[in-house]
């Protein structure tokens, strides 16, 4: 019979550590290396124009999208939710792939490499959404996932903004680097080694602390119904990536905006905006563990609205001069508050047989498949002339419309909590 260590509570701090350092480095590495890094070397190394990288982009997030649906349904077919030890072990798989895949870049020297090279990445990325994603009910109790998804934001946009002095391929592919070849150590000796805390750790899943989510409806503990909740859910992180994309994306090419912002020179403006992310983090985690779902987006969409509202009349009255740090920190506080919804909020509509293709479900449909839509449409904007104010009026708009529908929603249906 399997030793269960005497400490629970040093054992389930340690399940915590274990998952917010994997989901921290995973997403850091995807912040840089893979949304900014990846653009700079299809442009500046092998010479793509706009459209063309856009193509090569939309291969890199369809591709992630399918292959994470489709081994998110196969874990959950075959109930791999509850097998903690495997999925340890495909997520060193994962990091180790990702390790040699960020290695091997620069020796793409063209368009039919960077094909291949995309193929791959995308099937590792797809692995690793649901296996990843599916360790949360192994090692978050439900009570502790708002400060979980609080501190894996927290560190993974202050080690983004602090450590990004240059937006180079060569310069993320560094960092990253540096994160992944310990990461992947790490994650071996993990998936290897037998202890009696990493067994204790793997029946976690079986108490309802850890298995039954937040936002699940039930008749009775056997048929848990989250399925009719989880459409609502994914369309509304949709429209949240969906609008951040749309409207960075086209600041990202303004240089008066980025270079005394997320790219100045200088530590410590880039210092002043890591640490709004870092207080948007916390308060998100607090509002998570405290609002309903239907209030958080209200706070989510507001922001946003008040965000672009605020570059809107920014442009029209000075242009993209006199730009200062508090220009950013809207920007900076929505972000950190909807990623903490996203990193909390799958796991709190599943039980350990649906977390898999839930988690799949939910980061492939919101965060893949609507920032490739949203980078695809900014280009082609941009490529018919539209103006900057123009386009930042369009998403400001967007914003304020999905923050009003959710408004009327509260008027016309009963006020629920799910949780």
């Amino acid at each position: 019979m399997t030793r269960i260590y005497k400490d629970q509570k040093l054992i389930s701090l340690l399940g915590l550590a274990i998952f917010i350092s994997m989901m921290a480095a995973g997403y850091y590495y995807n912040l840089t290396f893979v949304q900014l890094g990846l653009e700079d070397f299809g442009s500046r190394q092998l010479g793509l124009d706009p459209p063309a990288l856009a193509g090569y982009m939309a291969l890199l997030a369809a591709g992630t999208s399918l292959v994470a649906l489709a081994f998110g349904w196969w874990m959950q077919k075959k109930r791999w939710g509850r097998r903690f030890r495997f999925k340890l072990k495909a997520a060193a798989g994962v990091v180790a792939a990702q390790t040699l895949l960020t290695f091997a870049l620069p020796a793409v020297q063209n368009t039919r490499g960077f094909w291949v090279w995309l193929l791959c990445t995308a099937a590792v990325l797809g692995i690793g959404v649901p296996v990843t994603f599916s360790l949360a009910v192994d090692l978050v109790p439900v009570r502790a996932r708002g400060l979980a998804a609080a501190l894996i934001t927290a560190l993974s946009y202050f080690a983004a903004e602090t450590l990004s002095s240059a937006w180079t391929y060569e310069f993320f592919r560094e960092r990253a680097l540096y994160v992944l070849v310990p990461g992947a150590l790490g994650t071996a000796v993990l998936a290897t080694i037998r202890h009696p805390w990493l067994d204790a750790l793997a029946l976690q899943h079986r108490d309802p602390q850890f298995a039954r989510g937040r936002f699940i409806r039930s008749m009775d503990d056997s048929k848990p119904r989250t399925q009719e909740g989880i459409l609502l859910f994914v369309i509304l992180m949709f429209a949240v990536y969906f609008i951040d994309s749309l409207g960075f994306l086209r600041l990202l090419k303004v240089p008066g905006f980025m270079q005394v912002t997320w790219q100045s020179p200088l530590l410590s403006d880039r210092l002043f905006i890591a640490g709004v992310h870092l207080a948007g983090a916390v308060i998100g985690g607090l509002l998570y563990d405290a609002l309903s779902e239907r209030q958080l987006f209200f706070w989510i969409f507001g922001i946003f609205a008040l965000t672009h509202l605020q570059y809107s009349l920014h442009l029209r009255t000075t242009g993209d001069t006199l730009v200062t740090l508090a220009t950013p920190m809207l920007y900076a506080l929505a972000v950190s508050l909807y990623t903490v919804v996203n990193f909390a909020i799958w796991a709190d509509l599943s039980t350990p047989d649906t977390i898999s293709f839930n988690a799949a479900l939910g980061v492939a449909f919101s965060a893949w498949t609507a920032t490739f839509l949203s980078t695809g449409l900014a280009l082609y904007w941009q490529g018919q002339g539209l103006s900057l104010v123009r386009h930042i009026q369009i998403v400001n708009a967007l914003a304020l419309l999905l923050f009003l529908a959710l408004l009327m929603l509260s008027f016309f249906s009963k006020p629920e909590r799910i949780s």
